[in-house]
């Protein structure tokens, strides 16, 4: 790993990549292992991790759940650290191996959902277009935001994230390329929120799915980066993550399939309501 490195004609798996993730990294698919996945008592089956992709649809369960809807849930942890994606069970809920995925056993024969937007998008029309606009020019905006946060969060992620934050070495083009990237999107978040309350009219899937990647990011969750990133300055954007972090539903996803940090906010998996009154 140097600064002259010269890549080959053809690329080949050597040796790990390095970085934290390295042991889970490799340039194919498929299982690696044969491990069924478990399946509760709802119709609803969630596969997850409490990164900001798992993030998004817990949160919009438990929002359905607090909004009334018969969205009950089991949520079973996915550990990617330990290469739980890729046992057979899994692969065959989401052959890219990458959480959330999902298992309607309501329907015959039952559905997978995999891509959490995907996800989102099923929930929502499942429960009659909850967190959808019903105006047509507000649910356009809102698909519009939304997969601004699909095509957008692996430059913070994947790019700035892994370069600033796990990468075995320090390389000054790439954490500045991907600084750069991550300070002009959440410029164009910042002006947008200057003039609305929400992403799209109403609070939304695009204020969920955003808020999981950039309102963490904002309030000092990710990476370790709020000071270098300069955050506060980005003011409409902090004040719309404040909204969504006291929201009680928020409180609650950002916990279920955590397994890590302060023990009150942990939920490895949740199967009812009150797995958050024990945890």
């Amino acid at each position: 790993m140097t600064e002259d490195y010269v890549p080959p004609k053809v690329w080949t798996w050597e040796q790990p990549s390095g970085g934290q993730f390295a042991n889970i990294n490799r340039p194919i698919a498929g299982a690696t292992h044969e491990k069924a996945l478990p399946v509760g008592k709802h119709p609803l089956q969630l596969y997850s991790l409490a990164t900001p992709n798992g993030v998004k649809v817990t949160i919009l369960l438990e929002e359905l759940l607090e909004a009334g809807f018969q969205a009950e849930y089991d949520a079973w942890l996915i550990d990617i650290g330990k290469g739980d994606q890729f046992g057979s069970g899994f692969v065959a809920v989401n052959p890219n191996s990458k959480i959330p995925a999902l298992m309607d056993h309501g329907t015959t024969p039952p559905q997978r959902v995999f891509e959490s937007a995907s996800i989102m998008l099923y929930l929502a029309e499942k429960f009659g277009g909850a967190f959808i606009p019903k105006d047509a020019r507000q649910r356009t905006e809102m698909f519009s935001w939304l997969f601004w946060q699909m095509g957008s969060a692996p430059f913070v992620g994947g790019g700035f994230g892994h370069f600033y934050a796990y990468a075995p070495i320090k390389i000054e083009y790439a954490i500045n390329r991907y600084a750069m990237e991550t300070k002009r999107q959440l410029d164009v978040l910042d002006r947008h929120l200057a003039q609305n309350a929400w992403m799209a009219g109403d609070y939304s899937l695009a204020d969920m799915a955003i808020w999981a990647w950039y309102g963490n990011l904002v309030l000092g969750r990710a990476y370790n980066a709020a000071e270098f990133l300069d955050v506060a300055s980005y003011t409409h954007v902090v004040a719309w993550a404040q909204k969504i972090d006291a929201r009680p539903a928020t409180v609650r996803g950002r916990m279920v399939n955590r397994s890590w940090g302060a023990p009150q906010e942990q939920l490895p998996e949740r199967h009812s309501a009150n797995d958050f009154r024990k945890a």
